[in-house]
């Protein structure tokens, strides 16, 4: 379809997915899915001030053109409408994007990279986790001319799901943080991610765009130079080289908590030093950045100092996690013993406590991924582990297991938690969040 009738001549464009949030003059896009049809809203979105609804029943679409007053549109699917019409507007503003995705890191990524190009650029990026099929042509469709930059986050859980993206935002650059052990289930394998992650260097060779690569991980190099045989093999060459960059360490003085945070700092700044942006001007933006949306952070309370990472988890997250955790406790249980000042936001006298929620997604790998999870905490000795989900009651933890979360708030009324530093956590499903008030 031709969405020129809509997008010709303008600055913006005010689309909305959501008949509960509904700005005057908007086209409203009827989405439906498993559990919701929004073909059901599309009249009173109308009568709420949309200026046209998109629909994908035909039913819907003769009961709203029969009242005469309101504008419909009949499509086919009303998804791939919403995609299609978010390309044909990324075409037209016509500017440069940058493409992230990633088992790990992509968000954390894509809003420290929107800090460091925010000292030079108007930018538009990613809001929250909006990275998906839906996600990605809202954020695309919030772009105004004003707007110099974008920043397009991409997440994927199929086989295919970032080939889809791309298609739709048109990447001009990007990058992938890294590749995990997460979505075993809808992947199939970890060659599965693989596969799937690269298909946003797939995309880039074939139009000749620019890749932003750790040349530290043997991962994206692998996948990297399997996009480059198969784009050779199909008789097609690109001419654009990687710009690498190193994991490097973590600067001081950043918000960020975790080791593991360094290849996303060291990737901001290499693309932001691409966009001109200085690396010194970078770093100062990185340092002032402040995480949110229980994505590494660390909490001093009354009673504890709380690292909270509970946004999400895989295998490789949680094992980063914990292998970070242990490290910032072995150097702060050194820094106490040859020192008597004590530390600055830190209890000078903390037990180390583990609350781990299980990993979701993982298909028939669920029962070894969180066996290696209670191998890793057993070597270590930890002071106390609590963790949450059936998932682990399959595995030898000798801990304390909890259905729920709400399981383990009662416990913790019952028996607080007090003097220590914890990391709490897990996938996004367990709802870990909620025992950061008893903490």
């Amino acid at each position: 379809m031709d969405w020129s009738f809509l997008i010709e001549g303008k600055d913006a464009i005010c689309v909305s997915t959501d008949s509960r949030n509904l700005p005057e003059g908007c086209i409203f896009v009827a989405l439906k899915g498993e559990t919701f049809d929004g073909n059901k809203f599309a009249l009173q979105a109308l009568q709420q001030g949309a200026a046209m609804a998109v629909v994908d029943d035909e039913q819907v679409y003769q009961t709203i053109q029969q009242t005469g007053e309101y504008s419909a549109l009949l499509v086919e699917n009303s998804l791939v409408a919403l995609q299609n019409l978010a390309r044909a507007w990324r075409r037209q503003w016509g500017k440069r994007i940058i493409g992230i995705t990633g088992t790990n890191g992509k968000t954390t990524t894509k809003e420290l990279l929107a800090a460091v190009l925010s000292t030079k650029y108007n930018i538009h990026y990613t809001q929250g986790n909006l990275n998906n099929s839906i996600g990605v042509p809202l954020t695309l469709l919030q772009l105004n001319a004003a707007h110099e930059l974008a920043i397009v986050e991409m997440g994927a859980s199929h086989p295919g799901d970032i080939k889809e993206l791309v298609d739709v935002a048109e990447p001009d650059c990007g990058l992938i943080t890294n590749v995990g052990k997460a979505h075993l289930q809808g992947f199939g394998s970890f060659e599965g991610v693989m596969r799937t992650k690269a298909e946003l260097y797939d995309y880039l060779l074939h139009h000749d765009g620019l890749i932003f690569r750790n040349a530290d991980n043997p991962n994206l190099e692998q996948m990297h130079l399997s996009a480059k045989r198969s784009l050779s093999d199909s008789g097609l060459s690109s001419l654009s080289e990687a710009v690498l960059y190193h994991s490097g360490t973590m600067p001081e003085g950043t918000h960020l908590v975790g080791a593991y945070n360094s290849e996303n700092v060291q990737a901001a700044l290499c693309v932001g030093e691409y966009f001109g942006v200085d690396r010194e001007a970078g770093l100062a933006a990185i340092r002032a950045y402040i995480p949110t949306n229980n994505r590494s952070q660390r909490t001093v309370t009354e009673h504890n100092t709380l690292i909270v990472d509970a946004y999400n988890a895989n295998p490789t997250s949680m094992q980063a996690a914990i292998q970070a955790f242990d490290f910032e406790q072995r150097n702060l249980t050194a820094k106490r013993s040859n020192s008597d000042s004590g530390l600055t936001a830190q209890r000078s006298n903390s037990a180390a406590v583990y609350i781990l929620g299980a990993m979701r997604e993982l298909g028939d790998y669920s029962h070894t991924e969180h066996q290696n999870i209670v191998n890793m905490l057993l070597e270590r000795k930890a002071d106390t582990v609590l963790l949450v989900g059936d998932e682990y009651r399959e595995t030898t933890a000798p801990y304390p297991i909890f259905s729920n979360v709400d399981e383990l708030c009662e416990h913790l009324k019952q028996q607080p938690i007090t003097d220590s530093t914890i990391l709490i956590k897990g996938s996004r499903s367990n709802k870990l969040e909620k025992v950061i008030p008893l903490l």
